[in-house]
């Protein structure tokens, strides 16, 4: 009896973008970072093509996140110096590109000036010669000072820039076009609003072929579900032709999961639960690993036990699970 074909044919497929520049390109990066162009659901070779693999973000700060002890001391001394912090991640941890948040420009953490920042961006161009993630510290009033000043010291070098909202997406836009960098594009967990977002990009003379879009991201047990869902709902809908959903997915791992409760209390609290020595690094490992299977293409993660785990998982998915 012959078999029916139950392969997905999908008609589209999801935008390249290339984050970085080399020297040849106007940059100082010794190589470049491309996400995208799939042309099936994740890690579904037999359907259609991945032509680059997931990566990942090493997080660095400009200032020490409040992090429990597990996660300081298994980083070390290094993450009191960005710089630093980030050459660990490159060269002992061998993640593909550096995410940098300026937490230390929140006004209730150090309010960190615009100048500040900048100099922190340029330390850490010098200090590591991957491709760059710049974020601000997520209010939008101080982040409207402090990302054009960042920009403006990586002029040039093809950084992604975090985030643009509907509050602020037309200062993300002209910073971005001026300093030529690529955008990402934040909806609060709604994709009819993460469409809205690329939808005022795009009005606003910026190519969608430059854009990452980030969900928000949740932690295992926080939404993590919902999360998931709309992650997978984006990319069906980039494969199905929807230009406005076909941009590679990020989602910010180490950021969200060293916040939760079961990431940061040990077992004197949680009784029954284990180490948080273990757990923690687990818990961070489990939630990349599913993101993955949604549709994630840049995952920013902490702990280095969990990036090395998920490295791991990236290379078995590819292979199909055979060693």
């Amino acid at each position: 009896m012959e078999l029916p074909d139950v392969k997905e044919k999908w008609t589209a497929q999801i935008n390249q973008v290339t984050i970085g520049a080399t020297k040849d390109q106007g940059g100082t990066r010794a190589r470049t970072v491309t996400v995208g162009g799939q042309t099936t659901m994740p890690f579904l070779t037999f359907e259609g093509e991945l032509p680059f693999k997931p990566v990942i973000a090493g997080y660095v700060a400009d200032t020490p996140p409040g992090w429990p002890e597990v996660l300081i001391n298994a980083i070390g001394k290094e993450i009191n110096s960005p710089e630093e912090w980030a050459q660990k991640c490159v060269e002992e941890y061998g993640v593909d590109l550096i995410s940098l948040k300026m937490v230390g420009a929140d006004p209730a953490v150090k309010d960190a000036s615009p100048a500040d920042c900048a100099r922190v961006v340029e330390d850490v161009l010098k200090a590591v010669d991957v491709p760059l993630i710049i974020w601000g510290c997520g209010d939008d009033e101080k982040d409207n000072h402090v990302l054009p000043e960042c920009s403006q010291a990586a002029k040039g070098e093809n950084c992604l820039i975090g985030s643009a909202k509907e509050s602020n997406y037309m200062t993300i836009v002209a910073i971005c076009k001026a300093d030529k960098h690529k955008i990402i594009s934040e909806a609060p967990v709604d994709i009819n609003i993460g469409k809205q977002v690329n939808i005022l990009l795009q009005d606003a003379g910026f190519d969608l072929k430059d854009v990452v879009m980030f969900q928000t991201t949740a932690a295992l047990g926080y939404g993590f579900d919902y999360v998931y869902t709309i992650l997978e709902r984006a990319r069906i809908a980039g494969l199905k032709g929807d230009k406005l959903m076909a941009s590679p997915q990020i989602c910010d791992v180490g950021g969200e999961v060293w916040r939760i409760k079961e990431a940061v209390v040990d077992e004197d609290v949680l009784t029954g639960w284990g180490k948080l020595e273990k757990r923690g690094p687990m818990w961070e490992a489990v939630c990349a690993g599913v993101y993955l299977q949604a549709g994630a293409d840049i995952l920013i993660m902490a702990h280095p036990e969990a990036i090395k785990n998920i490295q791991m998982t990236i290379d078995q998915f590819l292979k199909g699970g055979k060693e």
